[in-house]
């Protein structure tokens, strides 16, 4: 009563003032409730070989940012995907690494692949540098004590949950086991890249009939051998369970939920098999479309499992792909497994690097303080640029956990975007080096909002290095090599380009003689 009495002497300067000091003290305790509250749990749920376009949900966009549907979205039937993109955000040019090993350090470390050094996918028996390959690259993979996202996360109070494919080292190597990395539980996770079967029948790769060779076989999943338990859904069983067990502990969870699926081999599962056998595609795509079903299947009983333990508001989903698609649709240099976009998994194309990605609470609550904190618009596309490099700094600033001392960051917090904005402080760039053989070889490509680059090496000596260039803005499926007609923008991106490569450490290939081939000018 006095405050108001002065205020109203003082012709409401001190009640501005006074207001001023409420507000402040609201946001306060709200910050304090905040950081007293529960932490969120996350879930980062990637799966293996799934290009932008291996899905219903359309995530290219028209010339009015509209979502545009083509024909490979209505082959594909992933509604636990469209049920996630319709609670939250989805980007229409989210970048990867064009194979598996070297995104997957990406996402745990926050680095570029020029930087940790994995720069191809790592062949756990046999160093797979290819001839021309640079002899120091990461083959290794991650060790013990490198800085990851779930040893952040870990280190901040987080139960740490890896499920399915790893592939963060070579055979035997530290790497080789997530638990070395971070996680405080493993499900399946191992050196290989593929599973050897997805059948229980087959014990997942395990069974005697293949023990003069065993290799790719996922481990601790015995419980499940001969039931007819597809690999896909054993895996989500268990996840689940570890979910409900963190519950019980009372304690914030990560999930790496990492399916083997979608990569060869090309096993149909058993339960989504019937929706494509009377098409007119091969019985591979056909295989590979149940591999997408059964994913997806695993998307929603996950959802479907956090609304059960009522954590759902809580709980932050983070859905992509690793590289671009390998679907058995076309050649690899075709504009068909990832039509309409321009090649497919280990091009220098588009279609070789251009994954989905979708963010949202899994079950949004405009009253939820982390969901105050991050709020996410429900069916909304975002068009700036992200990466997967971009996961780590987002995690880690949204739970409150700093990155430590001396670890580099290549990517770029996304909360700005992923509330719908644009954030100019980001550069719309994606650089991404292959310095081996695949199904393109000894590449770098250089990504900016509107320009793409593509310097080949060509270290056989056989053919001249090649600049290729293109306008993602009038020819967004790369058609059209316009290097000739744009000398001037060719000599900018690449000068971008090789300045980059310095800057991040690169390595690069090596020609008929052992000598590193840099870039060279156009």
């Amino acid at each position: 009563m006095a405050l108001r009495h002065k205020a109203e002497k003082e012709d409401g300067k001190l009640i501005i003032k006074t207001i001023f000091k409420s507000a402040a003290l609201c946001v306060g305790l709200a910050l304090a409730s905040l950081a007293q509250s529960e932490k969120p749990n996350v879930i980062i749920f990637l799966v293996d070989d799934m290009g932008v376009m291996d899905t219903s949900v359309p995530f290219l966009t028209d010339e009015d940012g509209q979502p545009k549907r083509y024909p490979l979205n209505d082959w594909y039937r992933t509604p636990s995907m469209e049920r996630l993109a319709k609670q939250g955000i989805r980007f229409n040019n989210f970048c990867a690494q064009s194979v598996c090993s070297p995104t997957r350090a990406s996402i745990m470390t926050g680095q570029n692949a020029t930087r940790h050094g994995t720069t191809t996918w790592i062949r756990p028996e046999g160093n797979n540098k290819g001839k021309n390959g640079p002899p120091e690259w990461n083959w290794e993979g991650l060790k013990r004590g490198d800085v990851t996202l779930p040893g952040v996360l870990h280190a901040n109070g987080y139960k740490t949950i890896h499920a399915g494919k790893a592939h963060f080292g070579r055979q035997d190597s530290e790497g080789a086991d997530p638990l070395n990395l971070g996680f405080e539980v493993n499900i399946g996770g191992a050196c290989w890249g593929r599973p050897k079967s997805y059948f229980s029948e087959d014990h997942y790769g395990n069974h005697p009939k293949y023990a003069k060779k065993m290799t790719h076989n996922v481990p601790g999943l015995e419980k499940y051998y001969d039931t007819g338990t597809f690999l896909t859904e054993a895996l989500t069983l268990e996840a689940n369970a570890q979910i409900a067990v963190a519950v019980k502990e009372k304690k914030p969870f990560y999930l790496y939920m990492a399916h083997y699926a979608l990569h060869a081999p090309f096993n149909s599962d058993p339960r989504f098999a019937d929706h494509y056998k009377d098409s007119d595609k091969s019985a591979k795509a056909q295989a590979y479309a149940a591999l997408v079903e059964g994913m997806d299947q695993s998307l929603g009983d996950i959802l479907d499992q956090l609304e059960a333990l009522g954590i759902a508001e809580n709980t932050l989903v983070i859905f992509l792909g690793d590289n671009g698609s390998d679907a058995p649709l076309g050649g690899k240099y075709d504009h068909a497994s990832s039509a309409p976009l321009h090649g497919k998994k280990g091009t220098s194309f588009e279609g070789g690097m251009r994954v989905p990605f979708i963010a949202a609470w899994a079950k949004p609550d405009p009253k939820n303080l982390w969901q105050k904190k991050l709020p996410i618009p429900q069916d909304a596309i975002q068009e700036q640029l992200g990466t997967v490099m971009d996961l780590y700094p987002t995690i880690l600033d949204l739970v409150g956990a700093k990155n430590p001392s001396g670890h580099v960051v290549d990517g770029y917090d996304l909360a700005t975007q992923l509330e719908g904005k644009f954030n100019p402080a980001r550069p719309e760039v994606f650089l991404m080096h292959f310095p081996h053989n695949h199904n393109s070889s000894y590449f770098t490509s250089y990504r900016t909002k509107d320009w793409k680059v593509i310097y080949d090496y060509n270290p056989t000596g056989k053919n001249p290095r090649q600049h290729r260039l293109y306008n993602l803005k009038t020819d967004p499926f790369e058609e059209h090599d316009v290097a000739s007609k744009n000398p001037e923008k060719l000599q900018q991106l690449v000068t971008a380009m090789a300045r980059q490569l310095e800057a991040e450490n690169a390595l690069y290939p090596v020609d008929q003689q052992g000598r590193e081939l840099k870039p060279e000018l156009p």
